[in-house]
């Protein structure tokens, strides 16, 4: 493919080839549920269920008490007479319709959509651009990030690390003696990459391997032309490097010396196996004598990491051949030294990887890199501890997929390295950890990590990456930071909190209206709220509620807790504590309000239906400040001027109200109330406020009385 001739023989095309495998299971539905849905979906079949069958008893007894045991069915004649029984019929089946329109919280699909949809939008701000709209929550559910090396725990970005020429002084700058400028002129001629010229003073760029590329960036650090030195040189013959002969050698007529010089550069062991001499402080000392001195200082360098590349060079007689191959294969170059590679660390990744770690989240390097070079990256991100950790958190892609599915089911949770992995071990490591019950985010940039992308259930790409592993993905980190990972989880655990709230907000109004409805009918008085009402109440539940509390902004707190399991019921012991104890005293306040206006002079009128009405909506004003800090122990006004959604929202309720009292009429059956009512009912129904700052006053103390004594 790359030089010489040869006969191409097409075995496969299309899908069964090996990139039309990859295309294929990148593009797989997944079929996965994701938490949120699975949560989801059992909340609403068991609020369909009590709703139905509390709508299914009402209607029942009302039935039999009202109709079956009051008519007279055997003396009834003619439709006239069965009219009456049709209507008081019809009225409760109404009733009981409506009891399910209350119960069902039908505005929830909608209300978390919506806060998804927002959270989309504020999470692009910290570079995590979110392509499906399920991976913001999903994100705050993971368990395990499997993630790649490059790019992402490191800055993809080769630079010389350490240059140790024998020929000078280590670590100091080049000389203009004989050594020092022939391995100027070697690291310029012999190389096919180029830097870029920089522009508004930006650190210049290369273009070509990246290897090559960081020796030109060093050399040009030192001051030296490369391009210059390069332009120089007559260049006679060339092989370029190949994984075949892990070297590069090029032939030169040198104006430094008048000579043929002939520059090699590879991997140093074959390199200095074809040296006969070591250039060492401008003496030659036996290469093989000195053999082990550079194999221990290769050693040092790739257990940090690190790529390694010999350098050598030949001054080529004028009789000799002008073939790079026949004049390598002599075995008498002299040996320059060895310049150690590296990509670092980015700076914020070992913190970001505290982070989720602490957060309970595993961590798993998936990398094509050799097991020292990934060990030594976990190391230095504190995610490898040679004293604890063993052989079995490590394993090769070779042998992961020898492994049969109980073996590496077994396995699977303990690893922490898969070095030298191909796309298949990705994606199989992906689909084994779900079945261990692990919600998993995978991060990728190339065409291969497509299909472990697609079958994840986050899929997290490069903005640096392919367009096949981005179509693949769910997120793509704008920045390739493991930082950014962090904050999306971050929003994720945030946006679950909120629609919790939102939950314990929408069901307490729920369980309060449902009852009211059935025992305000039990009574025998008027229906203590009209259908349009209801409809307002919905209203401000549903989209109201929605938007204000998901504008509440993330917090960094969430991060100190473990993740949720997906079979976790989404309403928590303290959500039904909540929703009950809040609801019940709401439900007696009410009902002790319609007892007495129902036995009061005027009795259970227009006026005293507004203002009955009224005060019901006003308790869930005041409660939806409650809900905005459920599961804290802050204050309602914590944070309030941020979350400007909440304060637009609760203009618009306040507004809405007092619109619909003051010119509703008939429509919701309303009448104007004068300004003392209004705030009256104001001032008695912020109780509920108060209360809940008092209670969360004395939670605060106790906690803090707690962290002194630990």
């Amino acid at each position: 493919v790359v030089d010489g001739h040869g006969t191409m023989r097409v075995l496969h095309v299309g899908d069964a080839t090996e990139i039309g495998k990859v295309a294929r299971q990148s593009t797989e539905d997944n079929l996965e549920p994701t938490p949120l849905n699975i949560q989801l979906t059992k909340l609403a079949n068991l609020i369909g269920k009590i709703g139905f069958t509390v709508a299914g008893l009402a209607f029942l007894i009302f039935f039999v008490k009202d109709v079956v045991l009051y008519f007279d069915f055997g003396s009834l004649n003619g439709w006239h007479e069965w009219l009456p029984v049709f209507e008081r019929t019809l009225k409760y089946f109404m009733m009981a319709v409506t009891l399910i329109v209350v119960a069902v919280p039908e505005g929830l699909p909608m209300s978390v959509t919506l806060s998804l949809a927002l959270n989309m939008r504020r999470m692009l701000s910290t570079n995590n651009l979110v392509r499906k709209m399920h991976a913001c929550e999903t994100m705050g559910a993971i368990t395990v990030i499997c993630t790649d090396k490059t790019g992402t725990l490191t800055q993809n970005l080769m630079q010389v690390h350490e240059p140790n020429f024998y020929g000078i002084k280590n670590g100091s700058d080049l000389s203009d003696d004989d050594i020092s400028a022939l391995i100027a002129e070697g690291i310029s001629a012999n190389s096919t990459a180029f830097l870029e010229e920089s522009t508004n003073g930006e650190k210049p760029k290369g273009v070509g391997n990246p290897t090559e590329v960081a020796l030109l960036l060093w050399l040009n650090k030192q001051g030296r032309d490369y391009l210059q030195l390069r332009e120089q040189v007559h260049v006679l013959d060339q092989l370029t490097f190949s994984t075949e002969r892990k070297f590069m050698a090029t032939l030169v007529e040198s104006p430094l010396i008048g000579k043929k010089i002939l520059y090699i550069k590879g991997a140093p062991e074959i390199v200095l196996g074809k040296c006969k001499e070591v250039v060492l402080d401008g003496r030659q000392v036996d290469a093989v004598e000195y053999r082990s001195t550079v194999e221990a200082q290769l050693l040092s360098y790739q257990n940090m990491a690190m790529r390694t590349l010999g350098f050598a060079f030949k001054i080529v007689g004028e009789n000799e051949p002008n073939d790079c191959t026949e004049l390598v294969s002599a075995n008498d170059l002299n040996f320059l030294g060895v310049v150690a590679i590296s990509d670092p660390i980015r700076p914020d990744v070992p913190a970001a990887v505290a982070k989720c770690q602490s957060a309970g989240i595993g961590i798993k390097i998936v990398t094509g890199d050799t097991p020292g070079t990934a060990t030594e990256i976990a190391r230095q991100i504190g995610l490898w501890n040679s004293e604890t950790d063993t052989e079995r958190n490590r394993i090769t892609g070779v042998a992961f997929a020898e492994l049969s599915d109980e073996e590496a089911l077994d396995r699977v949770m303990d690893l922490k390295i898969m070095s030298r992995a191909r796309p298949t071990d990705k994606q199989r490591l992906v689909q084994l950890l779900q079945q261990k019950g692990a919600v998993v985010a995978v991060t990728g940039d190339g065409t291969n990590d497509a299909p472990a992308l697609n079958h994840a259930q986050v899929g997290l790409s490069m903005g640096t990456g392919t367009s096949v592993a981005k179509e693949a993905s769910d997120i793509t980190l704008l920045d390739d930071s493991f930082n950014s990972i962090g904050t999306a989880v971050m929003w994720g655990r945030s946006l679950y909190k909120n629609i919790q709230r939102f939950i314990v907000f929408q069901l307490t109004i729920n369980f309060v209206a449902l009852l009211i409805v059935l025992l305000g009918s039990v009574i025998g008085t008027e229906l203590p709220l009209t259908v349009t009402q209801m409809l307002w109440v919905n209203l401000i539940m549903d989209t109201f509620a929605a938007l204000a509390l998901a504008s509440i902004p993330p917090s960094e707190t969430v991060m100190l807790e473990k993740p949720r399991r997906s079979t976790d019921f989404i309403i928590s012991k303290a959500m039904r504590s909540n929703i009950i104890g809040v609801g019940s005293i709401f439900l007696i306040v009410l009902l002790g309000m319609i007892y007495y206006f129902d036995h009061s002079t005027q009795g259970m009128n227009v006026h005293n239906l507004t203002i009955f009405f009224t005060f019901f909506v006003m308790l869930q004003f005041w409660n939806l400040f409650n809900a905005r800090v459920f599961g804290t122990t802050n204050s309602a006004f914590k944070g309030l001027s941020k979350s400007y959604g909440m304060e637009l929202i609760v203009l618009a309720i306040l507004a809405g109200q007092f619109l619909i009292v003051q010119f509703g009429g008939a429509v919701f059956r309303t009448e104007p109330l004068d300004w003392q009512t209004w705030l009256l009912i104001i001032g008695v129904s912020s109780t509920v406020l108060w209360v809940g700052e008092l209670v969360r006053l004395v939670q605060r103390i106790i906690h803090k009385k707690d962290r002194n004594e630990k």
